[in-house]
């Protein structure tokens, strides 16, 4: 089985040059994947169509009053619903094709689960967001088609990526696009229009939503799903395959757990909070079943110590796996979870709790206690394996008694057999588990063993033998945890970083359109200072200046001089374009926060926010006190130097030098400071 089948050219990598794909996409790939993937996609569309059926057999049912046509009604629903239940099972059926995506080596190993890929209809974002472009940033909109088009092509790329590390980066690269996208095109307040449709990956039903969080939780889904593809093809015949696998799982479980705690309403199933802990679980219990298999693949000597190491592995196996079918028997997961699934890791906790009771019955009858060995610690072992001991029976005199040796660990093997015997009865209870060969051949081959093993020490006095086996403890030296999705590597350029800034420039804020400003810099005078950095604001602006006159105002945001783009530039950058050519006539537009020049108008609603009442009239008083001030003719323009310290008089009364809250004599008038002494070290004045 190969990854894919490509024309003879370089590897599908770089959008860019003369590559066919995205990094990371595989849409050529003829493996058997992909054509599951594909009959995935055909079950989704007869799923939807036949929930479309039953949908409009049970509105009219409640609409028809007919006995005749209610009967004809009903019929036709239980038909509906009989096929329903088919493409359901059948779906259930691809779920557990788990040999599609197994490694290619050849194995004598159980399989594993993976998860498939949820589907998911084309979206076109070009008409919204030009229009949200041209509505709300006030730009032309033609000036961002390529920007559009690379999204587009983005997600149509993550809809087949390739089943590697590079396929979970271009997830991520689109997962982390979304949060650009969202910030920038779609505001809380209102719907953008878009809907998106995914498919559920365990029944197939559509589910749809005009907002951004059904994308982005889909996303992290099926990235969880390609780890989980990832750790099944991995070569578990060798210790960094292994290796390799146990990774793999825990970054699937990091995900799904992510994915549970940051988006708690999404209305597809797959996605609810319910099934994806069992999701969790079920990752971590492969990841302990590969570190099992880790410890076992140099082979496993027939020696005491080693026999209680992985006697107590297979049994944390097998615990793990009970309470992963524990949790799937639960409501309302047991509903929708494949029922081999379910099966599968029931036979799996049978199967493994059996082989830890062989071992612990291997190393009670093949190794008795000889002089000079070491009586304390296996001592130690043994009482440490059981949370008690047979009645009757103690650690060392068990160990020194070759007869009780033999009886303890023959009631092991009795234990053995009978979680053998169960886990065949499981996997033969299962359709889709009886045509796995391998799960047969392993657990056939167990069962066996344990059984010829039993025959060998078989006496005619068994029957007198009533001992019952105690639980073995389970202990692992690598505990299977979650490992978190880690979003910061894997870097990610805004597409329509063109519109300046995201902390600015995003859809939660409402801008005016630009305005053209045109004024004279006398003999390098601007009259106003610049602070902030990218994009630069007008700050201390002086209200008789050339720049003021032509409808410049204080907190204006400079988003280009001469038409040059000056968003992503910094203050002294911006001085440069304002002060190049040696040129006194400027030309620059601004944009003003609607919210912010709203704010400007009113004293009283601003300052009076979070402070005392009597703050909010003394602000008042002032205001009323200065009127006639600001009513005098000015006989002659002043500096901007010269009215940064002559004009305090008439400025005592300006917000400016209100008084800070708590300030005991807020009546005194104090002087305005110079300009000068308010710069931080990210303005500059001129």
């Amino acid at each position: 089985m190969t990854d894919a089948l490509l024309p003879a050219a370089p590897q599908p990598l770089e959008k860019e040059g003369d590559c066919y794909f995205r990094k990371g996409c595989n849409p050529l790939a003829q493996t058997g994947r992909s054509k599951l993937q594909n009959q995935r996609a055909a079950l989704n569309q007869q799923i939807l169509k036949a929930v479309r059926m039953r949908t409009g057999a049970e509105n009219l049912l409640k609409a028809a009053t007919n006995h005749k046509v209610r009967e004809q009604v009903r019929l036709e629903l239980s038909f509906v619903n009989s096929d329903l239940q088919m493409l359901k099972e059948e779906l259930e059926g691809l779920n557990i094709s788990v040999g599609v995506y197994q490694s290619t080596e050849e194995a004598f190993t159980i399989p594993l689960i993976p998860l498939g890929l949820k589907e998911t209809k084309d979206v076109d974002f070009s008409v919204v967001l030009k229009d949200f472009i041209l509505e709300h940033y006030s730009e032309d909109s033609y000036l961002y088609e390529d920007e559009i088009a690379d999204l587009m092509d983005l997600r149509q790329a993550c809809r087949t990526p390739s089943r590697d590390e590079a396929g979970v980066e271009l997830l991520m690269s689109y997962f982390i696009q979304l949060g650009f996208v969202e910030s920038r095109f779609f505001p809380p307040t209102r719907q953008m229009g878009l809907l998106f449709t995914w498919y559920d990956s365990l029944t197939g039903v559509p589910v749809s939503q005009q907002n951004l969080l059904l994308e982005k939780a889909s996303i992290l889904f099926n990235i969880g799903a390609l780890y989980t593809q990832i750790g099944t093809r991995c070569d578990r015949q060798t210790q960094a395959g292994l290796e390799s696998a146990v990774d793999a799982f825990q970054r699937a479980a990091g995900v799904l757990n992510h994915l549970k705690e940051t988006f708690t309403h999404t209305p597809s199933y797959d996605m609810s909070p319910a099934m994806l802990s069992v999701l969790v679980k079920m990752m971590l219990a492969q990841a302990q079943e590969n570190v099992f298999e880790k410890i076992c693949l140099p082979g496993i000597r027939n020696e005491f110590f080693m026999l209680v190491k992985v006697a107590q592995e297979a049994a944390k196996v097998g615990e793990v796996y009970r309470q992963l079918h524990a949790a799937m028997s639960q409501a309302p997961v047991k509903e929708n979870i494949p029922y081999s699934w379910a099966s599968l890791a029931c036979v799996k906790a049978h199967h493994y709790g059996a082989l830890a009771h062989y071992f612990v019955a291997t190393l009670l009858i093949d190794h008795q206690l000889k002089p000079g060995a070491d009586e304390d610690h296996q001592e130690k072992c043994l009482s440490q394996l059981y949370d008690h001991m047979p009645e009757g029976l103690t650690p060392l005199a068990t160990l020194k008694n070759g007869h009780q040796r033999r009886l303890l660990g023959k009631s092991h093997l009795r234990r053995a057999i009978a979680h053998h015997e169960e886990s065949v009865r499981e996997a033969s209870l299962c359709k889709k588990l009886r045509h796995i060969d391998v799960l047969q051949e392993v657990l056939s081959a167990a069962h066996q063993r344990s059984r010829l093993k039993y025959a060998q020490h078989q006496e005619d006095d068994e029957l007198l033998n009533l001992m019952d086996a105690p639980d073995i403890i389970s202990k692992t030296e690598q505990e299977a945890e979650i490992i978190l999705p880690q979003f910061s590597k894997v870097t990610a350029t805004d597409f329509f970083q063109k519109l300046g800034p995201l902390s600015v420039f995003s859809a939660n804020k409402k801008w005016t359109p630009p305005r053209s400003i045109h004024f004279t810099a006398e003999e390098g005078d601007l009259g106003f200072t610049l602070r902030g950095n990218s994009p630069v604001q007008v700050h201390f602006l002086d209200p008789y200046c050339s720049a003021a006159l032509a409808g410049a105002k204080e907190g204006d945001y400079i988003v280009s001089i001469r038409d040059v783009d000056c968003k992503w530039l910094t203050v002294s950058e911006v001085m440069k374009l304002l002060k190049g050519k040696g040129k006194d006539d400027v030309e620059m537009k601004v944009v003003s926060l609607l919210d912010f020049t709203s704010s400007m108008h009113n004293k009283c609603a601003t300052y009076s926010v979070g402070m005392q009442k009597t703050y909010s009239m003394i602000c008042l008083a002032i205001d009323d006190d200065d009127k006639t001030d600001k009513t005098k003719k000015v006989s002659k323009k002043l500096s901007f130097l010269s009215w940064g310290t002559n004009k305090n008089r008439q400025k005592s009364a300006s917000t400016l030098c209100l008084p800070s809250v708590g300030v005991a004599r807020p009546q005194v008038k104090k002087k305005l400071p110079s300009p000068f002494s308010l710069l931080n070290s990210d303005s500059s004045l001129y």
